[in-house]
């Protein structure tokens, strides 16, 4: 049998897995009598977690939000992923780097040695590949796009392009609308699935690209993903491009539905406004994968890396001279 304080991490940790467990059940989870669990119950009542007594056949306990933060209590496992995640936190969301740096220290003053000295050996460091990787996102934009996907209230954002982020263009566009289905992270950016209101498709959104609105619109009846789960949803349109050696971007100026009709699943397309989408692709290749942009007969702009830009500059050159002079542009006879 557990002693108490190790009993009162276990009871806590069981109480915020799930919202409702019968008393029985945590009982025999804890190898311990239903007395037993009353009792361990009003010790973490007294410590300020709001415990609440659920009726029904059984009856048993939730633990409800409360309106102070009691004293965090970690078993050994939760207190390294919580200095984990503190650490990682600092990486890619404006406005919490200095909060969750003073978070971590606090965490690892009251960690016993052995914990501590395993924290220590966790240092992550953020490594910024390439130039043409844009930026990091605001804390409020993240915690907005959050709250509107647990409300499940319909979403209103300004959603800006390459071309506004890099040269501030003063472009008025109406405001996108989407039921924001999912927040995910991949390849160290932060994304929303979305059902577009506007377009009737599945979306997938750069948040470091959206400016959330308020208010936000109605609420809606979740719609079902076209796929088994999120993950799966997710894999289908990143998966693959994680095992090309060369991955890059272009802007392509043709409608972003044309494209993810004609792709699907060999890249991530992202509206660019109208007209204009943005497409993110692998290859073997970077000379392959300028090629490959090329195909969509339309105009486009090479974001980067630089190695893209290089290989399409010298594809731009070999088809030149393959074509030789253009049509009544040589010397006249």
């Amino acid at each position: 049998m557990l002693e108490t304080s190790a009993r009162l991490l276990a009871l806590l940790s069981l109480l915020q897995a799930r919202r409702d467990w019968p008393g029985r059940t945590l009982a025999d989870r804890l190898e311990v009598s239903a007395r037993t669990v009353r009792r361990d119950v009003d010790r973490l009542r007294d410590l300020g977690y709001p415990v609440q007594a659920t009726r029904g056949p059984d009856g048993g306990y939730r633990l409800d939000a409360g309106s102070e933060l009691p004293p965090l209590l970690f078993d050994d496992d939760q207190a390294v992923a919580v200095a984990v995640a503190l650490q990682t936190a600092t990486m890619s969301v404006q406005g919490v780097q200095e909060a969750a740096l003073r978070a971590l220290a606090t965490v690892r003053q009251v960690m016993p040695a052995r914990l501590r000295h395993r924290v220590d050996a966790l240092r992550v460091t953020r490594v910024v590949k390439s130039s043409w990787r844009e930026g990091d996102i605001d804390a409020e934009h993240l915690l907005a796009i959050g709250t509107a996907v647990r409300a499940r209230e319909v979403l209103r954002f300004d959603y800006a392009g390459r071309r506004e982020l890099v040269e501030g263009a003063d472009v008025q566009r109406p405001p996108r609308r989407a039921e924001p289905h999912h927040l995910v992270t991949w390849g160290g950016r932060w994304y929303l699935i979305g059902w577009d209101l506007d377009r009737a498709d599945w979306r997938t959104y750069r948040v470091d690209r959206m400016t959330p609105r308020t208010p936000n619109g109605p609420r809606f009846a979740p719609r079902e993903l076209p796929a088994a789960d999120v993950a799966e949803f997710v894999a289908a349109r990143f998966e693959r491009q994680d095992l090309m050696p060369c991955k890059g971007t272009a802007i392509l100026h043709v409608n972003a539905a044309a494209v993810n009709e004609w792709i699907r699943g060999q890249g991530l397309v992202e509206d660019a406004g109208p007209d204009r989408c943005r497409v993110t692709a692998g290859s073997w290749s970077w000379t392959g994968l300028a090629a490959w942009f090329g195909m969509f007969d339309a105009e486009l702009e090479l974001v980067g890396p630089p190695e893209l830009r290089t290989a399409g500059a010298a594809l731009a050159a070999r088809f030149q001279k393959a074509t030789g002079p253009i049509l009544g542009s040589g010397p006249s006879r």
